[in-house]
């Protein structure tokens, strides 16, 4: 395990990747639940979509893990399979199978990108300043999800967003999972979010949020994917494109900005933000997606919730190991899985989100043209609800503002070149909406 993951080298030990790697699956094993839901108002098989959600996350960490020794785990991403059931499905009116083509050529193309180094010079043309901002805007952005979860914030038709009721349910529990989460962080106890997540849920049980159903049993026999449903005679039309293009323009930014983020939180990064082994990394991604789609699920992605295994000090590709190793666990084991509600992961989703927020101390305010582009890309994060569109306005505000101040020749030609796509996208957007 030395020799392969090298901890020492990064000041870690078995134990502590166990726990981390633990804790990561934890705090993302609600796609388990959540991603049969959303795909199964398709027509697809629940059941199914369980066994190919599961293998498909044990797939792509197990590669992230020996391919790139980085303590990321990926699984099928929230708001693409939203984006996959509700818009392109029942909005558009194109089959699940066709949908599924649509991810599958998505993953070839990424794994063709991610050979010659396409997505690698992405995550180089976003200036140091930027990066940093997307680390602090992911820990916003988590910290809203985690709050969401939990019922803490909740929808209000007047002003978007209010606050839930504190006193009873998930937010209660959730309120107490944070108390006891970050007053174990702050005495530094060992693998003090796992234990806050665990201790949550046993909380949960007699407020009902953790609920154990009658006749409960831990083990279960999985049902077979949906394997090699495509279906390739719509691959020519405008719609097929529109989808495609949708679901590769989103994977690629969520997957930089969280590749980044998590490995500024880890102290992998040098001090330019580049990214250690960052090609087998986007690989793995690619291999995911790619993988999911002949399964039968959606858009495979790198996971924002990993820095809550890197808080509990999660450092290398055994971190990730222990992950996929748990998602193949999971196919016997998902009722017991399952039993984990949204709010005993809230508390570590918000105590890490804290962590990477200090990022920002890290952010040159003082010059407007670099700390202007720096504060939307916190902010459009949680606002827009995607990691993609915070990198998208940074780069933007970043060019604009350098451009008419100035100082446009500072600027990196391939960082023109993303500003283009991004322009360019803006204005396909628009003409589709039209």
């Amino acid at each position: 395990m030395e020799k392969l993951f090298r901890m020492t080298e990064r000041k870690t030990n078995v134990r502590r990747e166990i726990i981390a790697g633990v804790t990561t699956f934890l705090a993302m094993a609600y796609i388990l639940a959540v991603n049969p839901s959303m795909l199964s108002a398709t027509g697809m098989s629940a059941s199914a979509v369980f066994t190919a959600t599961a293998l498909a996350a044990a797939i792509a960490t197990l590669v992230m893990a020996f391919a790139a020794n980085l303590p990321i785990a990926l699984a099928p991403g929230m708001g693409l399979n939203a984006f996959f059931a509700f818009t392109v499905v029942l909005g558009m009116g194109i089959s699940w199978q066709t949908a599924l083509t649509a991810v599958l050529c998505e993953g070839i193309l990424f794994i063709i990108l991610s050979i010659f180094n396409v997505r690698e010079a992405i995550i180089k043309a976003i200036p140091a300043n930027l990066k940093k901002a997307v680390a602090a805007g992911i820990g916003l952005f988590i910290c809203f999800i985690g709050f969401q979860n939990a019922g803490i914030i909740v929808n209000n038709d007047a002003t978007l967003v209010g606050l839930g009721h504190l006193t009873k349910g998930s937010a209660a529990v959730a309120m107490m999972g944070i108390a006891v989460t970050a007053v174990l962080f702050a005495l530094k106890v060992p693998g003090s979010i796992l234990i806050g997540i665990l201790v949550t849920t046993i909380i949960g049980i007699p407020y009902g949020v953790t609920v154990v159903p009658e006749g409960w049993v831990p083990f279960s026999i999985p049902t077979a994917p949906l394997l090699f449903q495509f279906d390739f005679s719509h691959i020519f039309s405008l719609d097929f494109f529109v989808v495609f293009f949708t679901f590769l323009f989103v994977d690629i930014f969520d997957t930089v900005g969280t590749l980044v983020g998590v490995t500024n939180e880890a102290n992998l990064s040098d001090s330019n933000g580049n990214i250690p082994r960052v090609k087998q990394a986007l690989l793995a991604d690619a291999i995911g997606t790619a993988a999911g789609a002949c399964l039968g699920t959606s858009t495979v992605t790198s996971y924002v919730e990993s820095t809550a295994g890197v808080a509990a000090g999660g450092r290398t590709g055994m971190t990730s190991l222990t992950t996929g190793v748990l998602f193949l666990a999971a196919l016997f084991l998902s009722p017991l899985f399952l039993l984990v509600p949204g709010a005993a992961t809230a508390p570590a989703l918000i105590v890490v989100g804290f962590l990477m927020f200090k990022a920002v101390c890290g952010i040159v305010f003082t010059d407007v043209s670099e700390g202007l582009s720096a504060f939307i890309t916190i902010v459009m994060m949680p606002f827009t609800y995607s990691i993609a569109e915070g990198i998208v306005w940074g780069v933007i505000t970043y060019v604009v503002m350098k451009a008419f101040t100035g100082k446009g020749r500072s600027v990196p030609v391939f960082t023109w070149v993303l500003f283009a796509v991004f322009i360019l996208r803006l204005v396909l957007m628009a003409v589709i909406k039209v």
